[in-house]
């Protein structure tokens, strides 16, 4: 199993911390870094930044909203930034939600499968630097009876094949994902409940393209954090937790609501979304339970940490992504450096 490290937002006041701990993790041998992207900071700029001052680590955007830019314009950005940074790029992309893409970006939240599969089709078309032309439901390139022609991508990207993944938390989008991605970007991972809440999924979906699990990378994100008192630092995420549960999206469409109850927290999610919608936010927090945070986190000590490890990948992770908490850098760095001798432990290392 390997290792890689998501630095989520940038702009959070935390912009040089980042940038260190995006070193150590390239210096420690970490396997990618992530940043991700809704409406503030976005995702290429911070990724050149941080590839222009690592060498080894491969950069990756968890994700690149679909409704942000046109397919096009993706694989443009793929193909520079991965020939910047000589081949270490990973395309991550993701639908966003119903709030952020009509509030934001002004683009209907409306048939997301669909409009994921020719974003992929045409973004894969264009990096491969054929003439692109495509007719779909959502896209026709060129358009019709105009002067457009098929275009050819003029940058070269450093590989023929950039490696794209998939966030994806419902059942239909994560066997899409599994039938047309090289990887799954997931979220609240548990490993007791990973098959069920995913692999199976995923699973379906490579065998529906008539392919294994053979190099598809399996690739969640889980905060960690070091210390003695696990009660203490669960109580880090709740905040976390509870935002996302409870407020990320309205009360008939939150998908990560939506997932902690396939995971049996039913009346849990439940609560939590009432105190969060109502203003509620600490109630939110305190409505979180201790094991569904336990769960979705790696917490306490190295040994700690290391049997966790042995769990995410006997479930069937293949890149476990870790975003180092602590109230300093010197703690963050902390726990970067306790994931790898967590991996080292376990027996993991690749």
């Amino acid at each position: 199993m390997r290792l890689g490290i998501n630095l989520g937002y940038w702009g959070a006041g935390m912009d040089g911390d980042n940038l260190a701990v995006a070193q150590e993790a390239d210096r420690l041998g970490y396997d990618v870094c992530w940043a991700a992207e809704a409406y503030g900071s976005d995702v290429p700029t911070v990724l050149s930044w941080v590839a222009a001052q690592t060498e080894n680590i491969d950069v990756g955007s968890a994700i690149m909203q679909i409704p942000a830019r046109q397919p096009a314009m993706t694989a443009m950005t793929a193909a520079t930034l991965d020939s910047l940074s000589g081949g270490r790029f990973r395309l991550g992309l993701g639908v966003s939600g119903p709030q952020v893409s009509e509030g934001w970006y002004g683009v209907k939240f409306d048939k997301p499968l669909a409009r994921t599969r020719e974003y992929v089709e045409i973004v894969r078309r264009a990096m491969s630097r054929e003439r692109l032309s495509y007719e779909g439901e959502h896209w026709t390139l060129p358009l019709p009876g105009g002067p457009g022609k098929p275009l050819k991508l003029t940058v070269h990207p450093e590989r023929e094949h950039i490696p794209l993944y998939i966030a994806a938390i419902g059942p239909k989008n994560l066997e899409q994902t599994g039938e047309i991605a090289d990887g799954a970007l997931l979220i609240f991972p548990s490993a007791e409940h990973l098959e069920e809440t995913a692999l199976s999924h995923l699973r379906a979906g490579r065998e529906k393209a008539g392919l294994t699990m053979d190099g598809f990378d399996v690739c969640p994100t889980l905060p960690i954090a070091l210390g003695d008192d696990i009660d203490a630092l669960a109580d880090m995420f709740r905040p976390y937790t509870a935002l996302y549960v409870g407020g990320m999206g309205s009360r008939k469409q939150n998908f990560y609501n939506q997932l902690a109850r396939r995971m049996g927290y039913e009346r849990e999610a439940a609560e939590i979304q009432d105190k969060y919608l109502s203003g509620d936010k600490a109630g939110a927090g305190a409505a979180v339970p201790h094991q569904l945070i336990d769960s979705t986190a790696l917490l306490g000590s190295v040994e700690r940490i290391a049997d966790r490890m042995k769990a995410y990948a006997a479930a069937g992770v293949t890149t476990l992504t870790l975003a180092p908490a602590g109230f300093t850098l010197d703690e963050r760095l902390a726990a970067l450096r306790a994931g790898t001798e967590a991996l080292e432990l376990a027996g993991l290392v690749t």
